[in-house]
């Protein structure tokens, strides 16, 4: 190659770093300002880890505990571990969705058993079974929830904790919540549930991303009366120590098999929508949640992956084909920019207009996710992203008067 080719190469390649420099200088001037610094699990205290806050309520008392393979102390050692040790008469446990080492796939049964360590009845709280029945809570005089939950209103373990709740009242049981940052935390988006639409995956009027811990969230249920016999209900909430809703808290250990990592948690309330449309979103490969694609979108775009079952588990949507799609989010930075406090609407607007057969796109479950009928007929009938999420502003403003009757901790605004 001749000296003055590889000279203007050289200046190509020059030119096109400072470009990419500059992008990325703005993409982080936009997000630096709203929010202070990433925060680990070694600066926040999770309320589990604050034993001299909760231990005494516990004392003499038969316990029950609602909890799963992210329910940690100190970042390794299992809640229940911690609890039997330090003599805490622990008597069942009660597991959410995905079960008791968090490894069930979304939807599949979780049958009842015994924990070959401890001996203990793990009780299953999904399926025909999603409130605790009186005759469990027989033998228990307090039920301590610590579930990590993501924020994302179709996230059940939320819905778990209200049946829990109402079983607690009903039956005059104790109720402590072992409070937890929320990953999703620092803002607040999305359509607002209508009534119509409750379901398991949403049992409330709150946007997809509401902005609040468990606690936080509890303590709604409880003054808003949204949830009957609430009067009766004997709760304690037990806060975490230095969180605040501006922190972007990081998880180390998956709240459920498919959020594998901290880009998929912060996409999810953007891609579970998927879940309602023909579209997979990468269950069966190693970034669930992170990518969309369906077959018929080849020609559409290069990217593509291929659905993989896992021996023993539900076999993924559009198993051993291609799929053509996108790469939405790949890193937690690039989520952070992305995402920016937002729920993303871009990626199932492009998946639609690629569609051809638009009528069979949505499925009936798309309502229940969405928490409305309006957000379908907005993308059906062409609106841009911006102008949808225009629409939601009137009763996100709403829900944010509410919400902040609630807070336990700093707030983002």
């Amino acid at each position: 190659m001749p000296k003055s080719e590889i000279l203007m190469l050289k200046r190509l390649s020059y030119m096109l770093c400072l470009m990419l420099f500059a992008v990325a200088v703005k993409a982080q001037k936009q997000v630096e300002p709203k929010y202070k610094p990433l925060r680990g699990g070694s600066e926040v205290v999770v309320a589990a880890e604050r034993m001299d806050a909760y231990l005494p309520l516990l004392k003499n008392k038969r316990v029950a505990l609602i909890i799963n393979q992210a329910s940690v102390v100190g970042g390794e050692r299992s809640l229940l571990d911690t609890l039997l040790t330090v003599g805490v008469k622990v008597v069942k446990v009660f597991v959410p969705e995905h079960g008791f080492r968090g490894e069930a796939q979304a939807g599949e049964h979780v049958d009842n058993s015994i924990d070959s360590a401890t001996q203990l009845p793990i009780v299953s709280l999904y399926g025909d079974n999603k409130k605790p029945k009186p005759e469990f809570l027989k033998d228990v005089d307090v039920v301590v929830y610590d579930l990590q939950d993501v924020g994302v209103r179709f996230y059940t373990y939320i819905s778990t904790m209200q049946y829990a709740m109402e079983a607690c009242a009903e039956n005059g049981k104790e109720f402590i919540i072992l409070d937890r940052p929320n990953p999703n935390g620092h803002y607040v988006d999305g359509p607002v549930l209508k009534p119509e639409f409750r379901s398991f995956v949403g049992m409330q009027p709150i946007p997809i991303v509401y902005g609040m811990t468990v606690g936080e969230y509890a303590k709604m249920l409880v003054g808003e009366k949204w949830v009957k016999g609430m009067e009766k209900l004997s709760m304690k909430v037990i806060t975490c120590g230095a969180y605040d809703h501006t922190a972007l808290y990081t998880l180390y250990i998956r709240p459920s098999p498919n959020l594998k990592n901290m880009a998929a948690i912060m996409a999810y309330p953007s891609m579970c929508l998927f879940e309602g449309t023909v579209v997979s979103v990468g269950r069966g490969t190693p970034t669930p949640f992170q990518v969309w694609g369906h077959p018929s979108f080849k020609g559409k775009t290069m990217y593509s992956f291929r659905p993989v079952p896992v021996w023993g588990k539900p076999d993924p949507l559009y198993a051993f084909q291609d799929c053509f799609g996108q790469l939405a989010v790949m890193t937690k930075e690039e989520a952070l920019t992305i995402i920016n406090r937002r729920v993303r609407l871009v990626w199932l607007i492009k998946a639609y207009n690629w569609c051809e057969d638009k009528s069979k796109f949505f499925n009936p479950f798309f309502e229940k996710l969405a928490g409305t009928a309006e957000l379908r007929k907005q993308i059906e009938s062409g609106m841009t992203e911006d102008a949808i999420r225009a629409t939601w502003k009137k009763d996100i403003d709403a829900f944010k008067k509410i919400r902040k009757k609630y807070l336990l901790y700093p707030d983002f605004e």
